[in-house]
């Protein structure tokens, strides 16, 4: 059988992944129509509104939005349509950390990659290639290709592939339009080796072949993982070093920079931090971690969870320097955390380090003025709500304000957190902020993006993560 000619494409899941992915394969193929369609009645609003008010941001995207919306790319709730129309369809639903049950902490929760192949199963009247673009544990292709023959109707049949997405928030755009690779799984068979060559004539159309890779569909799944673990783990090695540094006085920027020089390593993700976030990293070295005990490699699971743990340490080590530095105690004292998204450039929070540590400065029963110039005030409310389950969201907002620029944030505190490497507050006026707060002022810049020198010299004490103070 010949691979079939893809020209209708739905997407299951507008969110960070399927929006952007699937905005940007409308743009590149305009003979091919594309509908994402969600459940979410207000985000699909969002995604058609008029003034291009779209739910996520990301740069560059709503150019691409602009181009291709009304074209051939279409927002819709009408699942059911987009289902039946399209000859290939991609999932691309969430699969967050279990809370409770079995693997609760680690295994991914795949409630809604299951809804949405059943709801496939249910509703096709002709053969489908099925695309599993969310990040999932190894062998979910299995479940969902069980599910999908066991409720198929006569004449159809599906054929299950493995696409994940190796995006980074922030860079979505320019990633989707030139990827280091895409990364295709299927069946070793003739009819999966046949939808995997559809899928890749659809990305063929900006994507030079010799990046199209194709793998077994166990090996891509568990590629999505590993992918992100490696990335993950360089920076909690960085982040390790960084603590040596503080103890002995080393500069972990001339440490990383040096080590970098070595081809074999390169210099990229080896900046430290005040740790990693995003939606992917933690979650799906847990995935990792769960998966080798079910496989019974307990070492193996050991290793990983440790990428995790050196994380959490250095978020709480980075609150209990301001803590320590502040005299050794931020009751009642006045703190501008400057960032609350997991990164510049993305509106995303999910496990962002900024939540971690006005969590602990509200356990010191310190007094918080949070500014990030691209989440939204209902959003941050949420995640300090999550954050901190035994305190009641009156309690958290008498002592957290939001406010809407950086002057205002610093404004009469005793000191500044930097959470989030946002280019704008490497341009701040510090010798304004400087004038308007209590002193002795301090900075804690927990991303490296400060001249600390020359804020000694305006009068700041300046604590940077992974610089001692000993000369």
């Amino acid at each position: 059988m010949a691979p079939v000619k893809v020209t209708k494409i739905c997407c299951i899941g507008a969110g960070y992944v399927g929006g952007p992915t699937c905005a940007v394969i409308a743009l590149k193929c305009p003979h091919i129509r594309v509908t994402i369609v969600d459940l979410n009645q207000a985000r699909i609003d969002a995604w058609n509104s008029p003034d291009f008010k779209l739910p996520i941001y990301e740069p560059g995207l709503e150019d691409v939005v602009r181009q291709a919306r009304g074209r051939n790319l279409f927002f819709s709730t009408d699942v059911d349509k987009a289902i039946r129309e399209a000859e290939l369809i991609f999932v691309s639903v969430n699969t967050p950390t279990k809370k409770s049950g079995v693997g609760a902490g680690f295994s991914a929760d795949l409630t809604y990659v299951e809804s949405a192949t059943r709801r496939i199963a249910a509703v096709a009247t002709s053969s489908k290639i099925v695309v599993e673009k969310s990040t999932v544990p190894c062998r979910t292709a299995e479940s969902m290709r069980t599910i999908l023959e066991a409720n198929s109707k006569p004449g159809t049949r599906f054929d299950i592939l493995s696409n994940p997405e190796f995006l980074a928030e922030g860079t979505a755009i320019s990633d989707l339009f030139r990827p280091d690779r895409v990364l295709i799984g299927s069946l070793q068979t003739q009819e999966g080796k046949d939808a995997c060559e559809s899928l890749a004539e659809v990305y063929a159309n900006w994507v030079p072949r010799d990046r199209i890779l194709t793998v077994g569909l166990w090996s891509s799944e568990l590629s999505k993982l590993a992918a992100n673990a490696m990335l993950a783990q360089r920076i909690s090695s960085i982040n390790a070093l960084s603590a040596i540094c503080e103890a002995t006085g080393a500069n972990i920027d001339e440490v990383s920079h040096a080590i970098g020089y070595d081809s074999r390593i390169g210099p990229k993700f080896l900046r430290a931090s005040v740790g990693f976030g995003g939606s992917c990293f933690q979650k799906d070295i847990l995935n990792l971690v769960y998966l080798s005990e079910s496989l019974h490699l307990p070492q193996v699971a050991a290793y990983w969870r440790q990428v995790v743990e050196m994380n959490e340490y250095q978020k709480s080590r980075f609150s209990k320097t301001v803590v320590d530095t502040l005299f050794n105690t931020i009751t009642g004292k006045h703190i501008a955390v400057l960032g609350f998204a997991f990164k510049a450039d993305t509106g995303d929070t999910r496990e962002s380090a900024a939540i971690s540590l006005i969590r602990d400065f509200l356990s010191e029963r310190a007094y918080v003025t949070i500014y990030d110039p691209k989440v939204e005030e209902s959003q941050i409310w949420l995640d300090l709500s999550e954050a901190c389950p035994s305190m009641p969201l009156e309690t958290i907002k008498k002592q957290v304000n939001i406010v809407h620029s950086a002057l205002e944030a610093c404004k009469q505190k005793e000191a500044v957190v930097i959470a989030t490497e946002w280019k704008e507050f490497k341009e701040i006026d510090w010798e304004t902020v400087y004038s308007q707060m209590t002193k002795p002022a301090f900075v804690f810049d927990g991303r490296l993006i400060l001249d600390a020198e020359k804020l000694r010299k305006i009068g700041f004490t300046v604590k940077v993560i992974g610089r001692g103070d000993r000369l």
